[in-house]
């Protein structure tokens, strides 16, 4: 979330740049899930940038924001790490595949939490209505959540918990910063002053790139064998 449509359209624009440039270092088939998420949040953006412009409401492109900020992300986040964890398949050429890792139990957690999550919201979603409303310089959404202290408690245990969980520094960092984020948004959010999401994607997503990059020894890269 940003504090105009400019600014989503902008940072998003750029994030998804940068999920671009990340997902082509990719060099293990493992690390792909997780080196989408900055296209992920760059589109994120780039939609809540149309909510601005037509002042909220409800629809398909506030379902479609929803879909990403709720169901998806809590799933995404904690498989893109257990992926990512068990080594998988070095793509480049003339590499042999690398043994898969022991999964921690606390991994595994993340993980059901994770689809526990995703499944009430998902629910919510299909059996309800999400609205967005213009406050100020930010959008607040509404969605008829049940559970919510507990729905919340599994959200964050999922998209923080298991980068925090993670064996990389960097993974963990980028949790770090996401969890960073989650609180100085939400002190700015709801003094409906000024939303500054967009920001902590954009260093997220720049996170993302460095991984990926030294994932690959270092390099660029050179494209994936077909």
């Amino acid at each position: 979330m940003c504090w105009s449509a400019t600014a989503n359209l902008v940072a998003g624009s750029g994030i998804c740049a940068a999920g671009v440039a990340t997902l082509a270092g990719v060099r293990r088939r493992g690390d792909l899930p997780l080196a989408a998420l900055p296209l992920l949040l760059g589109a994120h953006q780039i939609i809540e940038s149309f909510l601005w412009r037509r002042g909220g409401g409800s629809g398909p492109l506030t379902l479609a924001w929803a879909v990403i900020a709720l169901p998806l992300l809590p799933l995404w986040i904690p498989l893109g790490v257990l992926f990512a964890g068990r080594a998988g398949t070095d793509l480049r050429p003339g590499r042999a595949a690398e043994g898969m890792t022991a999964v921690p139990v606390l991994r595994v957690v993340t993980v059901a939490a994770g689809c526990a999550t995703a499944a009430v919201l998902a629910y919510s979603l299909a059996t309800g209505t999400v609205t967005a409303e213009v406050r100020g310089r930010t959008i607040g959404y509404a969605v008829d959540v049940p559970l919510l202290p507990l729905v919340l408690a599994g959200y964050f245990l999922a998209t923080l918990g298991a980068l925090l969980l993670s064996t990389d520094r960097l993974l963990r960092l980028l949790g770090a910063v996401m969890a960073a984020g989650a609180v100085v948004c939400g002190v700015l959010w709801r003094t409906e002053f000024i939303s500054t999401w967009c920001a902590f994607a954009a260093v997220a997503s720049v996170l993302m790139l460095v991984w990926v990059w030294r994932r690959a020894g270092g390099r660029a890269g050179a494209p994936l064998p077909s």
